[in-house]
C-alpha cells in the first residue's frame, strides 16, 4: 500500500536514538544537515533521475552524463555553494563521470606539484571549469609499477620545450576517466629526459583539445577504451587511450614545485621537500577509505531492509512465514558487514586527522611520521576496498535471487565500486608495501628506534611475544583491552615470524618474494588491528544520545570478534588464543546477533540516505517491496510489446516446422 511504512514494527523495536546515530554516522550536526539538505535538493530534481540507467546504450548513457553533469554545475552556480556542498552534490548524484577526475585528481595535482605560478595560470580555469582535466598516469603496460612508465618527456634546448611521445604501443596511457571524449588537458606522468639522461618520472600540463571545435590536438590519438564491467555503472565514465606522437609543450608545463629544469636544461631540485608529494596520497587514500564507508553501507542498507521484509518457510497453522533476517546464518552474513561500515566509518575519520597532522608537520619539516602515515593509509586503502568490494557481493546474494535484479541497486553498485580494489594501488601490491614498512621496523627494534603511529605497540614486543589470552567465559571478549591485546599480539607475532624467515635468505629481495603471501597475511593482521584499534578509541569519546555508545560498543565487538573467528587460525597458530578460547569467542559473537537484531532496521536508517540515492527497489524505506518489484518489471523495454520483434522471423517457423526426420 503507497504512504504504508511496511518497516515501522522494525523500527519501533530500535533501542537507541536514532537521530543522534545520523550525527555520529555523519561526523558532526553541521554535517549532517548539509548532506540531509544536499541529498534531498538532488532526490527532488528530475533531471537527476537514475532508475532508467540500465535500460540506456552506451551512447545514451554518456549523453545521459554529460547532461547530468553540466546540469550539476549549473545548480552549484545557481544556488552558490561551497566547496563542500558542491562535493556532496556530485556524490549524490551518484553516476561516475569526468568530474570525478577533474575535482578530484586534475586540481589536487597542481595544487599539490605545481609551483605558485602555474597554480595562478591554471587553478582559475580549472575552478571555473573553463578547462576540464584528467590524470593520464597508466599505461596499456603498466599501472602499478609507475617507475617502469614508457612515455617519454625530451626536453629540446633550442625551442625550450618538452616533447612528449609514446614509443611503444605499451607506452599508450590506458585507463584515465574523462580523457576519451571529454577532457580539454591532461596531467601526463612521463620520463623525464635531459641530453640522454633519465631523471625519472615527472608531471607535465598538455592541453589534448581544441577549445573551440573540441579536436584532438595534431600529434594526439585519443579515444575511449570501450565497454566496462555491468550494465550502465562505470560505463557513463569516458575511460581513453591516449598516444603521443612527439607532440610539443613549454617548458614551464612541466609541474616544477619540487624539482625544475632550467632555460639552460639542467635538472635541479627546489627548496620544497619532494616529500609534500605523498601528503596529496595520504588525502587521495583518505578519501577512498571514506567512500568505501559509504558503498558498503549502502549494499547493507538494502540487504538489511529486504532481510527485514522477506518472509520465508517457518509458517505454522497458516501464520506468517519467518522474517529472512531472523535466521542465524542470515544474521552471522550481515551483521559482521554491517559492523564493517561502521568501523571503516570512524578509521576514515581518523584517517582524515591523520592527514591534518601530517600536512602541517610537513610545512615545519618534520618528516618524522610520514613513512608510517604512508603505510597505513596504503594498507587502510586495500584493506577497505576489499572488504567493500566481498561486502557488496555478498548482501547481493543475501537479497537470494531477487538480489540480482539490476532494480535491487546491487548489481550496479557492485560493477561501479569493483574498480576501488584496483586504482590508485591494486590492493596486494599496497599490502607488500606496509609489509615492507613492517619489516624496516622490527628490524630497526633492536637499534632503540621507537616505533610511531599504528606501529607504537612493536615497542612491546617482548611482552607482546609471551603474551597468551586469560579469557575465561565468552563475557571476557566484551573487554576492549582483551580484544586489543589479542590483535596485537597476532600482528606483531606474524610480522616478527616473517622477518625471522627473511634472515634466513642471503638476498633479500628473492626472500620478500617467496614470503610474499605471508607477509601479505601480516600486513593485513596490522590493516585489522588498526581499524579495531579506531573503532576502540572512538567508543572512549563523548557519545550523546539513549542508548547509541551502548549499541556501538556491540557493533565494535561484532567486527572485532567476526575477524577473530574468520582469522581463528592465525590467532591460534600463533599461540595468541587457544582453541577453547576461539569457542568462547565464537558464543559471544552469536550472543552479539540477538543484541544487533532489534536494532538493525534502525542501524541502517542511520545513514540517512534517501531513496533515490540507494536506487534500490529492495531497499526502499517504506519496505513496499514486491508492488513497486512488479511495477518496475513492466517498464522494461521488452514488454512495449506482447509479441517480441523477430517472432515471425525466428520463432514462428520453428513453430510451424515440420519434424518429418527428425529423432526427438
Amino acid at each position: 500500500m503507497e504512504g504504508v511504512d511496511h518497516l515501522a514494527f522494525e523500527r519501533n523495536k530500535a533501542q537507541f536514538d536514532v537521530e543522534e546515530m545520523k550525527i555520529v554516522w555523519a561526523g558532526s550536526r553541521e554535517d549532517f544537515e548539509l548532506s540531509d539538505r544536499i541529498s534531498r535538493l538532488v532526490a527532488s530534481d528530475p533531471v537527476f533521475r537514475k532508475d532508467d540507467r540500465a535500460m540506456l546504450d552506451r551512447k545514451e548513457l554518456f549523453k545521459n552524463t554529460l547532461r547530468k553533469a553540466a546540469h550539476a554545475w549549473k545548480r552549484v552556480i545557481e544556488l552558490r555553494l561551497s566547496e563542500p556542498e558542491a562535493y556532496k552534490l556530485r556524490a549524490f548524484v551518484d553516476q561516475p563521470a569526468f568530474t570525478d577526475l577533474h575535482w578530484g585528481m586534475f586540481v589536487p595535482a597542481i595544487q599539490g606539484q605545481g609551483t605558485d605560478e602555474q597554480q595562478q595560470k591554471w587553478l582559475p580555469l580549472a575552478y571555473r571549469m573553463q578547462i576540464i582535466g584528467c590524470y593520464a598516469q597508466t599505461e596499456l603496460g603498466h599501472g602499478s609499477n609507475v617507475q617502469g612508465l614508457e612515455t617519454t618527456a625530451t626536453f629540446d634546448p633550442k625551442t625550450d620545450e618538452f616533447v612528449i611521445h609514446s614509443p611503444t604501443l605499451t607506452s599508450s596511457k590506458w585507463w584515465p576517466g574523462g580523457l576519451g571524449k571529454v577532457s580539454t588537458h591532461a596531467i601526463v606522468y612521463a620520463r623525464l629526459v635531459i641530453d640522454g639522461q633519465d631523471y625519472g618520472v615527472h608531471g607535465f600540463i598538455v592541453q589534448l583539445r581544441s577549445l573551440d571545435d573540441h579536436l584532438p590536438l595534431p600529434g594526439l590519438t585519443i579515444g575511449d577504451i570501450g565497454m566496462k564491467f555491468g550494465n550502465a555503472a562505470y560505463n557513463s565514465m569516458d575511460n581513453g587511450v591516449l598516444r603521443f606522437d612527439h607532440v610539443r609543450i613549454p617548458r614551464n608545463q612541466m609541474l616544477m614545485r619540487v624539482s625544475q629544469v632550467t632555460r639552460e636544461g639542467k635538472y635541479v631540485h627546489s627548496n620544497v621537500p619532494r616529500q609534500l608529494v605523498y601528503g596529496t596520497m595520504v588525502n587521495v587514500r583518505q578519501k577512498i577509505v571514506a567512500d568505501a564507508s559509504v558503498a558498503l553501507s549502502r549494499a547493507v542498507c538494502i540487504a538489511t531492509r529486504y532481510s527485514a521484509v522477506r518472509r520465508q518457510f517457518g509458517s505454522h497453522n497458516g501464520g506468517l512465514e519467518t522474517q529472512v533476517i531472523d535466521y542465524k546464518t542470515q544474521q552471522s552474513r550481515l551483521f559482521p558487514l554491517l559492523a564493517s561500515a561502521y568501523a571503516f566509518r570512524f578509521v576514515g575519520e581518523w584517517l582524515l586527522w591523520l592527514y591534518t597532522d601530517v600536512t602541517e608537520r610537513l610545512k615545519a619539516n618534520d618528516f618524522s611520521t610520514l613513512p608510517e602515515a604512508h603505510a597505513c593509509t596504503a594498507g587502510l586503502k586495500s584493506l577497505t576496498t576489499t572488504a567493500t568490494a566481498d561486502g557488496i557481493e555478498e548482501c547481493r546474494k543475501l537479497c537470494g535471487g531477487h538480489g540480482y535484479l539490476c532494480s535491487s541497486g546491487l548489481p550496479e553498485l557492485f560493477a561501479v565500486y569493483a574498480p576501488a580494489c584496483t586504482y590508485e594501488g591494486d590492493n596486494i601490491v599496497l599490502l607488500l608495501q606496509v609489509a615492507r614498512h613492517l619489516m624496516k621496523t622490527v628490524s630497526q627494534l633492536s637499534t632503540g628506534n621507537k616505533p610511531v603511529g599504528t606501529t607504537a605497540y612493536m615497542a612491546r614486543l617482548e611482552q607482546l611475544l609471551q603474551y597468551h589470552s586469560d579469557v575465561k567465559k565468552a563475557e571476557d571478549w566484551l573487554k576492549p583491552s582483551v580484544v586489543l591485546s589479542a590483535f596485537e599480539a597476532r600482528a606483531a607475532r606474524m610480522s616478527v615470524a616473517c622477518a625471522q624467515n627473511l634472515s634466513k635468505f642471503s638476498n633479500s629481495e628473492e626472500g620478500f618474494q617467496e614470503l610474499a603471501a605471508d607477509l601479505v597475511g601480516a600486513a593485513a593482521a596490522h590493516c585489522q588491528l588498526i581499524v579495531v584499534s579506531k573503532f576502540i578509541e572512538k567508543l572512549q569519546q563523548d557519545i550523546p544520545g539513549k542508548g547509541v555508545k551502548q549499541i556501538l560498543e556491540v557493533l565494535c565487538s561484532v567486527y572485532a570478534l567476526s575477524l577473530l573467528h574468520k582469522h581463528l587460525g592465525d590467532f591460534i597458530s600463533t599461540g595468541c588464543i587457544d582453541p577453547k578460547q576461539g569457542s568462547l569467542a565464537s558464543e559471544q559473537l552469536r550472543n552479539l546477533y540477538s543484541q544487533v537484531r532489534p536494532n538493525a532496521v534502525a542501524l541502517v536508517d542511520a545513514y540517512n540516505y534517501t531513496d533515490h540515492y540507494l536506487g534500490s527497489i529492495l531497499g526502499r524505506y517504506d519496505g513496499n517491496v514486491y508492488p513497486k518489484l512488479y511495477e518496475e518489471a513492466w517498464k522494461d523495454p521488452l514488454n512495449d510489446s506482447i509479441v517480441p520483434d523477430g517472432f515471425k522471423e525466428y520463432i514462428q517457423p520453428l513453430l510451424k516446422q515440420q519434424l518429418r526426420n527428425a529423432r526427438l
